[in-house]
């Protein structure tokens, strides 16, 4: 399983990134995809995440209104929009898989419930 993520840079306070994640050796529609970050000194945290199957969607309280989450089936790959940037959301993301079991709602929200991770790319937001 390979879970490459993409997308991340440099970019100033108010504004916007798209990161992608490309899934490769996996079930990909059998699969949720979640989207964490973490910064230097801090634990991994949840930022978002897409059940398989369907279009629900989950978001930490951190992101409501400013990410968005969406899967693309057709190129197994998932992507995070990022608008309205704040220096707060520094932080190395990473991209992370479910498995093929059905997790909880709340099981997605927990780093434990995925077993398989990217590599993560980088996102700084200058003020």
């Amino acid at each position: 399983v390979q879970l490459q993520a993409s997308g991340g840079g440099l970019v100033q306070a108010g504004g916007s990134l798209r990161l992608s994640c490309s899934a490769s050796g996996l079930p990909f529609t059998r699969n949720g995809m979640g989207w964490f970050r973490q910064s230097p000194g801090k634990e991994r945290e949840f930022v978002a995440a897409v059940r398989k199957g369907t279009t629900s969607t989950y978001y930490a309280d951190s992101v409501k209104g400013r990410f968005t989450i969406s899967r693309d089936n057709a190129n197994n790959g998932v992507h995070l929009q990022m608008n309205s940037l704040i220096p707060e959301d520094t932080a190395v993301y990473y991209c992370a898989a479910t498995g093929m079991g059905n997790p909880i709602m709340s099981s997605y929200f927990r780093p434990s419930t995925y077993p398989y991770w990217g590599q993560g790319t980088l996102v700084t937001v200058s003020s």
